[in-house]
């Protein structure tokens, strides 16, 4: 799973398209696309600097993924889709916030922001 997430998100950034701040939308929601599927570490991978954390610091974020699904689960019925509704990008088209909809299994959404930065030629989540 962490290869295919990679793969995806190294793609999307190498392909440059006229949409930079797209791109970094798609990949937040590979991320969270992920998430929803159990890969909790992939998610915690696609964090800005994850790889300098100390193991500590790590499992508790992958922790806390792992709540907020129960989470969304016990409130909401689960995220049952992730939808994209577009992307701000920065003048320095380094950093975006990807704003995404979370479809809740109960029928009710919610719009989220994700910022994301760009870093040798991938986009990651601050």
């Amino acid at each position: 799973m962490a290869a295919l997430l990679s793969l995806a998100v190294v793609c999307l950034s190498g392909c440059r398209p006229a949409d930079e701040g797209a791109v970094a939308a798609q990949a937040a929601k590979v991320y969270y696309e992920t998430l929803l599927s159990g890969g909790y570490e992939t998610f915690v991978d696609g964090f800005y600097r994850s790889d300098s954390i100390p193991a500590s610091y790590r499992s508790q974020l992958i922790d806390n993924a792992k709540m907020f699904i129960y989470q969304q689960k016990m409130e909401h019925g689960g995220i049952s889709e992730v939808q994209l509704n577009g992307a701000t990008l920065s003048a320095s088209g380094s950093e975006a916030d990807a704003l995404l909809v979370f479809m809740f299994g109960n029928g009710g959404s919610e719009q989220v922001v994700v910022p994301m930065v760009l870093h040798d030629d991938v986009w990651y989540m601050r």
